[in-house]
């Protein structure tokens, strides 16, 4: 692929010459070296690439190379899930997350998604939908062990084996339990009762590329309700060879409140949007929660002030038409 000279993308094109070689993308000593190396490959946010606009080659080389991550990250969880589940019946697997070699990254996303939610909305969603849960359901986990603990998380996946896994992982813990379903389906099948979630998170990995990730969006805008919270995830500059990007041209129907770029090892960006006709001081139906406690938003100011660095990690947005 001679038509990108960056030196940085000439080494993602290499790392993907040898992933796509593969026979197995599931856990192993060589898979995870090359897969770490993409990583950091890809973290560096000071840069002016813009992977939207590059040749056809390295456009279609970057698609493959989100699938093969998405695949890869599916049996990563599925192998780390697995371990977990298995542990002694006297042990809650929710204590030995740890293990996970991402747990720590899922602690700062979702710290960055309470703060930002907090910012957005005046009342405790009571109900919270999580589309493409996965077998490591890691944000539903962390947002219900340490930031809304009398939230109902509903989670989403369209794989019964991710869902059974997942249930496991929950299933010994006296609170989660109690406050983690699961529901086997997709999404765009799923049309009844999208309207009662105060907010619903949509995964990375639902929607592998732009036809995929619109339709679904279009579906949840189409069964929402007017003013519930939609939060996805993104990628910016090289992050996008990792992740799909949602632009704010695929959100229509819904007010673009934020995009914010992590530009720590935070690998997504973060998309907050509402669903047009509703307002932020009441629930869905009208229904009012409790009110949020004043969170320490100035912790989020500090860091997007962080070397003069906001306006390249959190844009503002008005509505959309």
């Amino acid at each position: 692929m001679a038509c990108e000279n960056n030196l940085v993308v000439k080494q993602i094109i290499d790392l993907y010459d040898q992933i796509s070689k593969l026979e197995s993308l599931k856990p192993s000593k060589n898979v995870d070296t090359l897969f770490g190396q993409l990583v950091s490959t890809c973290l560096p946010t000071d840069t002016n690439i813009d992977v939207t606009k590059m040749c056809e080659e390295v456009k279609d080389m970057r698609s493959n190379l989100i699938k093969l991550c998405g695949e890869a990250e599916g049996y990563l969880e599925q192998h780390f899930s697995t371990i977990l589940g298995s542990l002694q019946e006297d042990q809650n697997p929710l204590d030995h997350l740890h293990i996970f070699p991402y747990y720590t990254n899922y602690i700062k996303l979702g710290k960055l998604e309470f703060d930002l939610l907090t910012q957005h909305t005046s009342h405790v969603p009571t109900k919270i939908a999580f589309v493409g849960s996965g077998p490591m359901p890691l944000t539903s986990i962390v947002l219900a062990k340490f930031h809304l603990p009398n939230t109902t998380f509903h989670n989403f996946d369209i794989d019964s084996h991710a869902n059974t896994l997942a249930s496991s992982l929950v299933s010994r813990d006296p609170d989660l339990s109690k406050r983690m379903i699961f529901h086997t389906t997709d999404v765009l099948n799923a049309t009844e009762g999208l309207d009662q979630y105060d907010v619903v998170f949509l995964a990375a990995l639902v929607g592998m590329d732009k036809e995929a990730k619109v339709k679904a969006i279009e579906h949840l805008e189409k069964h929402m309700a007017p003013g519930a919270v939609l939060m996805l995830r993104s990628a910016h500059a090289l992050r996008a060879f990792l992740y799909p990007i949602v632009d704010s041209s695929d959100l229509k129907g819904f007010q673009l409140l934020t995009i914010y770029h992590p530009t720590d090892d935070v690998v997504n960006s973060v998309v907050i949007a509402r669903k047009l006709g509703g307002s932020n001081m009441t629930g869905v139906n009208g229904t009012r929660g409790c009110m949020f406690k004043p969170c320490n938003c100035s912790k989020i100011h500090a860091i997007m002030n962080n070397r003069g660095k906001k306006k390249n990690m959190i844009e503002e947005f008005s509505a959309i038409e």
